[in-house]
């Protein structure tokens, strides 16, 4: 049986969060965003972005290391990551869990953004109670110009 603990990330945490970042990043957004930010978007990128974000990160452990992270900024949850392997263990409601008591601690209400085409995440904030409120264009530059992504916004009320 695996045990699963949550803890703040650590700088030495940083090669880990990275790999999940990439790996879960790809299968995320590789069909549902343009090929120009697909390819600016290689593990140096991830490894590279990590530091930014470690000191406002919890990371899930198991036995096997590091197997999931979420990133939060004020009330907005940054980043919610989970590695395949382990994917529809609860890992993601756990970490969301973590992220939302962590805002509601001074927040009314958290947002968050989905990539429009991400299904399976998408799926997953609307089982947990997670509202959509409609859609927004990003557009990244790359190294080969612009590259417009969709996003969908999705709010919850954490405390009224």
């Amino acid at each position: 049986m695996s045990t699963l603990r949550l803890r703040p990330a650590r700088d030495v945490d940083a090669d880990a969060i990275a790999d999940v970042w990439h790996a879960a990043w790809h299968d995320a957004h590789d069909e549902h965003v343009p090929a120009n930010l697909i390819a600016d978007r290689p593990l140096g990128y991830f490894i590279g972005s990590v530091p930014r974000v470690v000191a406002r990160t919890t990371v899930a452990q198991d036995e096997t290391g590091i197997i999931g992270f979420v990133t939060v900024t004020d009330d907005e949850l940054d980043l919610l990551f989970v590695a395949a392997r382990a994917r529809g263990t609860g890992v993601a409601a756990d970490l969301l869990g973590r992220a939302e008591t962590h805002i509601a601690a001074r927040f009314e209400q958290a947002w968050l953004e989905v990539v429009e085409g991400n299904a399976r995440a998408r799926r997953f904030y609307a089982r947990m109670g997670w509202v959509e409120e409609g859609s927004r264009e990003w557009v990244a530059q790359t190294s080969a110009g612009p590259a417009t992504v969709v996003y969908r916004r999705y709010a919850k009320w954490l405390r009224r």
